[in-house]
C-alpha cells in the first residue's frame, strides 16, 4: 500500500492527452464492460431496512458530512480531536504508523487508539448526525502490525501449499486477531496473478496462475469475514476484506511497481481479473484501487474499469478505496485535488498525509457540482452500506477486544501447518533429506538465524528490515526449529552463520536468500540471485570442496535463478518466506527416531523457475506445479548457469541510492571510532553514537534517511568495483539529490573512489531545508588520479558534529549547468 506521492503529467502519460473517454479508446485503455465476466455482491450485502436508512441519513447529512466520508487519513498526521472539525469517514495505520507514534504498539494500545478515534468521530454535527470512522490496517500475512502476533508465510508460499480449505482457516485466524485488537478492517486479499518476478511485490501473489488466484479469494475473504447474512452484521471475530490492487498491478511492463500495464483487454481479463468476481460472489466489502495503469491511463482515474466493470457488469454493491495517495498519480491531478477519481468511480480517496487540503478541495468541487450530487451520494451510500454491514452505526463503540487472540496457540500451530505446506522441494540427489536420526549438522548462512528475513516484508514495519526475536518471543527462527528437531533424535546441532566448525558435519544446512523489503523497494533488474559476489554460492562451494554434503534452504520473495546454486548443492528447497514459524521446516526436513519422515514435501512451485536471469523466460527451469517429494523422487542433472544476459551490463553501476535505500548491489553503512555498521534497517545508529539514522518521508513513502552527526564519522555507499570509464567519455556527473538540514561546524568532505574533495564551500552556500543537487563531473575526480574502471566507493560523506542531512539520491548523471570541481580535501 505505502508508495510514491507524485503526480504524472499528462504529457508524461501520454503521446496526446485527454480526458475524453474518446481519448482512452485510442490508447485502448476504455475497457468493453460485456467482454468482463459477470459477477454480484451478495444480497445479504445490505436489505431494503439498511438502504432506507441510508437515504434517510443521505437527505439528512450537509456537504461538509458527506464529503468527510469520503477520506481517509493515516494516524501518524491526524489526531482524534481533529475529527471535530474534520468528520471523516475513516482512518488507517500504514506500514510504519503505530499507535501513539510506537511501531510495536501492544493490541491494547491499538484498541484503546482506535476507541480514541471513534469516540471522536462520534459528535454530532449541528444537524444532530454523526457518522463513526471505519479503522484499516494491512494485516496481509496475519496480524503483521504487532509483535507476537501469528505470522504466516507470506502469498506466494499459500500459493505452493495449493489447500483452499488451509486459506479459510488463515483468513479467519487472521480476523480474529485483527478483531481482537480492536480493528474492523483488512487491505486483504491480494488478487495480483504476477507475470514478472522481477516486481518487488511478487511474494504478494499467490500465483501467476489465474485459476489458484480466483479459488484462493473466495476462501480468504470467507475467511475474514464470514458468510455475509440479510440483516445481520458480520460475526464476533470477523472483519472487512479488501480485494486489491484492482487491477493488473502485477502485469506491469518490465516488473515495475506502480508501472503500465502494456497489454490488451483480452489478457486484462482472462489473467489479471481472475480474482475479483469470486471475491465480490463471497462478499467482499470494500476493493482497493491499484496504483498502477492500463495502456497509460492510471486506474484511480479509469471509469470504464471502477464504474462500468467494476460496479456494473461485476454488481460489486461495497466501495472502492484508493491506495497511498495514488489518485495524485491522475493525470492532471495532484494529492489534494482530484474530483477526477471520485468521478471516475473511486469512493474513498486514501489520503494519509493530504487529507485536509484535499478535504477543501473536494468539498469545493462538490459544492460548484465538479462532483455532481448523485456521485457524491453513490460513494457515500456504499461506505455507509459496509459500515452498516459492521455494525458501526448502531453500536460503534462495541468491544470488539479479545487479546487473547493475538498468537493463539491454535493460530501459532496453522502457522507451523501453512510452512511444512509451502516448501517445494527442487533437488533431492542421494536421498539427503531428510536428515537422518543422530546426524550431527551444520547449520549456516545468512538467514539461518534471522527472523526478519524468514518474515519479510510487511512485518511490525513496512520493509520488515528492523525485526528482531524480541519482537516474536512466539517463533522460532529456522536455526531453532532445526536445533529442536535435530537433538530430539538424538542428533547434534551447531550454528555457524559463516560456515565454520569445531567438530566435522555429516551434513550442512545452508539457510540462505533475499533481504526484506516492500512495494517498489523489491523491485530488481534482473532474476539472479546475487549477479556480485555471490557470497553465498562461495560458502556452499566451501562446504562441498571439503566434502560435506549441502542442503540449501532458500528464503525469497519470488523465483529467481540459482543454477549455480542448485549445483552446488546436494539439495536445495524453495522455502519462500515462511513467517516467524521456523520450526515447519524442520518438521518436514528431520526424520524422527524412527527414521520415517513424519511429512513429506507436498508444496508445488507457484510461479516458473526461471533458467537463467533473463525476461521474459524462454524456457523454465522448473515448470509450475513442479515439486518433488519423497514417495516420488527424482534426480536433477547439472544444470547450464549461463545467466542468458551480460551481467555486467544488467549490474547497476550508475545507481547507487534511491527510494530511501541503496540500490543493489550497492550498500549503505555507517563509521565512527565505534566502528562499522550497515544501515539496513528504517533506523540505525552507528556503534559509537556518533551518528544517526532514519527513513523519513519528503516526496514519496520513506524515500529519505535522514542523517544526524552528534560527532566525527562517515557515511558510505559501496559495491563491487564497477567500471564508469564509458561514463566518463560521456561527460557525465556524479549527482547528489539531498537536503542540508543542519550545516554543523566542522568540516564536511565527499568521497569518491579513491579520490576525496572538500564541501565546505557548498554547504556553506546550500539552502537549509530545502531540497538541492549536488553535481560533480567525474573528470573533477580523474583529475584527483581517482582510477575510474575500478570504483568501489561511490560515495562517503564525512562530517563532524552538529551535521544533519537527508539523502534522496545518488546517481550517475549529466552535468548541470556550471557545474564546478570542489577543492580537493587538504
Amino acid at each position: 500500500m505505502q508508495g510514491k506521492i507524485f503526480t504524472v503529467a499528462c504529457a508524461l502519460l501520454l503521446a496526446s492527452c485527454t480526458s475524453s473517454r474518446e481519448g482512452d479508446a485510442a490508447l485502448g485503455a476504455v475497457a468493453d464492460a460485456a467482454n468482463w465476466p459477470a459477477a454480484n455482491s451478495p444480497a445479504a450485502i445490505t436489505d431494503d431496512a439498511a438502504e432506507s436508512r441510508i437515504t434517510d441519513l443521505l437527505s439528512r447529512m450537509s456537504v461538509e458530512q458527506k464529503v468527510g466520508q469520503l477520506i481517509q487519513a493515516d494516524i501518524s498526521t491526524i489526531k482524534p480531536e481533529d475529527l471535530h472539525t474534520y468528520q471523516l469517514g475513516s482512518i488507517l495505520a500504514g506500514g510504519n504508523s503505530g499507535p501513539y507514534g510506537n511501531e510495536r504498539g501492544s493490541a491494547a494500545d491499538w484498541d484503546r487508539m482506535v476507541r480514541e478515534f471513534r469516540t471522536a468521530s462520534l459528535r454530532p454535527a449541528a444537524n444532530g448526525i454523526a457518522i463513526p470512522i471505519i479503522f484499516g490496517v494491512d494485516a496481509v500475512h496475519g496480524h503483521n502490525n504487532i509483535p507476537d502476533a501469528t505470522i504466516f508465510p507470506h502469498n506466494i508460499g499459500l500459493g505452493a501449499a495449493r489447500d483452499p480449505e488451509m486459506i479459510r482457516r488463515i483468513g479467519a485466524a487472521t480476523a480474529a486477531e485483527v478483531a481482537g485488537s480492536g480493528i474492523e478492517w483488512t487491505f486483504a486479499p491480494t488478487l495480483a496473478v504476477p507475470q514478472d518476478p522481477r516486481w518487488g511485490r511478487t511474494y504478494e501473489g499467490y500465483s501467476s496462475d489465474p485459476s489458484i488466484v480466483a479459488e484462493y479469494a473466495t476462501e480468504m475473504v470467507l475467511g475474514l469475514q464470514g458468510t455475509l447474512e440479510a440483516g445481520k452484521p458480520l460475526q464476533n471475530g470477523k472483519v472487512a476484506a479488501t480485494a486489491k490492487h484492482f487491477l493488473a498491478d502485477g502485469g506491469t511492463l518490465g516488473g515495475k511497481d506502480q508501472g503500465d500495464a502494456v497489454i490488451d483487454e483480452a489478457e486484462l481479463v482472462s489473467v489479471h481479473a481472475a480474482g475479483y468476481p469470486p471475491a465480490i460472489d463471497a462478499g467482499a466489502l470494500t476493493v482497493m484501487a491499484s496504483f498502477s495503469s492500463w495502456n497509460g491511463v492510471k486506474h484511480h482515474g479509469n471509469k470504464s474499469l471502477l464504474t462500468d466493470v467494476l460496479k456494473d457488469r461485476m454488481g460489486f454493491e461495497g466501495f472502492v478505496v484508493g491506495d497511498w495517495n495514488g489518485h495524485g498519480q491522475v493525470a492532471a491531478c495532484s494529492v489534494t485535488d482530484c474530483a477526477q477519481a471520485i468521478n471516475a468511480g473511486l469512493d474513498m480517496f486514501m489520503a494519509p498525509d493530504s487529507w485536509k487540503g484535499l478535504y477543501e478541495t473536494t468539498l469545493r468541487q462538490a459544492r460548484d457540482g465538479t462532483i455532481p450530487q448523485e456521485r457524491l451520494d453513490d460513494a457515500v451510500r456504499r461506505i455507509l452500506r459496509v459500515k452498516i454491514k459492521l455494525d458501526l452505526l448502531d453500536n460503534p463503540m462495541q468491544d470488539r477486544s479479545n487479546y487473547a487472540a493475538i498468537g493463539a496457540p491454535d493460530h501459532l500451530a496453522l502457522a507451523r501447518e501453512a510452512v511444512r505446506k509451502s516448501l517445494v522441494m527442487l533437488k533431492n540427489n542421494g536421498g539427503i533429506l531428510p536428515i537422518r536420526p543422530g546426524a550431527n549438522v551444520l547449520v549456516t548462512g545468512p538467514a539461518a538465524d534471522d527472523i526478519a528475513i524468514q518474515s519479510g516484508g510487511w512485518t511490525i514495519s513496512w520493509q520488515g528490515t528492523d525485526v528482531t526475536p524480541d519482537d516474536f518471543k512466539n517463533g522460532r527462527t529456522i536455526w531453532q526449529g532445526l536445533s529442536d528437531a535435530i537433538r530430539s533424535t538424538g542428533g547434534t546441532a551447531q550454528l555457524a552463520p559463516d560456515g565454520q566448525f569445531d567438530s566435522r558435519p555429516d551434513v550442512a544446512i545452508v539457510v540462505f536468500g533475499e533481504r526484506p523489503y516492500a512495494e517498489f523497494q523489491g523491485d530488481v533488474p534482473t532474476l539472479d540471485y546475487q549477479p556480485s559476489g555471490a557470497q553465498d554460492l562461495a560458502l556452499i562451494k566451501r562446504l562441498k570442496a571439503q566434502g560435506i554434503p549441502v542442503v540449501s534452504v532458500f528464503l525469497s520473495g519470488r523465483p529467481m535463478f540459482t543454477s549455480p546454486e542448485i549445483n552446488a548443492s546436494d539439495a536445495f528447497v524453495a522455502a519462500w518466506l515462511p513467517g516467524t514459524q521456523g520450526q515447519g521446516l524442520a518438521d518436514v526436513m528431520v526424520a524422527p527416531e524412527s527414521g520415517k519422515p513424519a511429512y513429506d514435501f507436498t508444496g508445488k512451485l507457484p510461479f516458473p523457475w526461471p533458467a537463467d536471469a533473463s525476461y521474459p523466460m524462454d524456457k523454465p527451469l522448473f515448470d509450475r506445479g513442479y515439486g518433488l517429494t519423497f514417495a516420488k523422487p527424482g534426480n536433477v542433472g547439472v544444470l547450464s548457469e549461463d545467466p542468458g544476459i551480460d551481467l555486467a551490463k544488467a549490474m547497476n553501476v550508475d545507481n547507487y541510492f534511491a527510494a530511501g535505500r541503496a540500490a543493489a548491489p550497492w550498500s549503505l553503512s555507517i563509521t565512527d571510532a565505534g566502528g562499522k555498521r550497515p544501515v539496513e534497517t528504517s533506523s540505525a545508529t552507528s556503534p559509537g553514537g556518533a551518528i544517526t539514522v532514519k527513513s523519513v518521508d519528503v516526496n514519496a513513502q520513506e524515500d529519505g534517511k535522514a542523517f544526524i552527526f552528534k560527532g566525527t564519522g562517515s557515511a558510505s555507499i559501496e559495491g563491487p568495483p564497477a567500471n564508469l570509464r564509458r561514463q566518463f567519455d560521456d561527460g557525465a556527473a556524479l549527482r547528489i539529490d539531498w537536503r542540508i538540514d543542519a550545516k554543523g561546524t566542522g568540516s564536511t568532505a565527499l568521497a569518491f573512489a579513491d579520490s576525496t574533495v572538500s564541501l565546505a564551500d557548498w554547504i556553506a552556500a546550500a539552502p537549509t531545508g530545502k531540497v538541492s543537487s549536488l553535481i560533480i563531473p567525474l573528470q573533477c575526480f580523474a583529475k584527483n588520479g581517482t582510477e575510474l574502471e575500478n570504483v568501489g566507493n561511490a560515495f562517503r560523506l564525512e562530517g563532524s558534529k552538529g551535521l544533519a542531512f537527508t539523502l534522496l539520491a545518488v546517481r550517475i548523471d549529466t552535468p548541470g549547468a556550471g557545474s564546478k570541481c570542489p577543492p580537493a580535501k587538504k
